[in-house]
């Protein structure tokens, strides 16, 4: 095929839309950059230093944050509540790891339930709950993606801000 035939068939064939439905939200988008990244690492990076300033040994929550995320937003949710009153240093960070999510989501135009809930309150405890579980599906994939990437990004700083750890040259 020459090459004059070719440009023809080219500017024959059909042109991909803009116009596709993107599974990243408008506000995801920044205009200088193309990309709004809601500052998962440096929010990561202020809960571990929190944590860490609290009680060191709380910064073994994030391991158990990051496997927690495959199990649900509702378990994730009521983590903070099982240690709340027991290990508070620990329910603090799970619980502050929960207020950021939902403010990165509502960033994102996704809304996501955060009711004060106490331990002693069944009714409380079953309507967050409730709350949690009719999220439509979408949106509780997007908050899920969101939160593994913001558990990674608290798993790599607790890495680096960890005490007690046997310092290497690596």
């Amino acid at each position: 095929m020459s090459k004059k035939n070719k440009q023809q068939q080219a500017s024959k064939s059909p042109q991909k839309s803009d116009q596709s439905a993107s599974p990243v939200p408008k506000s995801a988008i920044s205009s200088k950059s193309g990309w709004q990244s809601y500052e998962l690492d440096r929010i990561a990076q202020g809960l571990v230093l929190d944590a860490r300033e609290r009680d060191a040994k709380s910064l073994n929550q994030s391991y158990k944050m990051r496997m927690a995320v495959s199990y649900g937003l509702e378990r994730f949710w009521g983590e903070h509540l099982r240690l709340n009153g027991k290990e508070q240093d620990k329910a603090d960070f799970w619980k502050a790891t929960w207020d950021e999510l939902v403010e990165v989501m509502k960033k994102a135009g996704v809304k996501i339930p955060n009711a004060r809930v106490s331990i002693d309150d069944v009714g409380q405890i079953k309507a967050m709950s409730k709350q949690l579980w009719e999220l439509n599906v979408a949106d509780q994939r997007v908050t899920l993606a969101v939160l593994t990437q913001l558990c990674d990004c608290i798993v790599w700083w607790t890495q680096r801000y960890k005490v007690g750890r046997d310092n290497d040259d690596n």
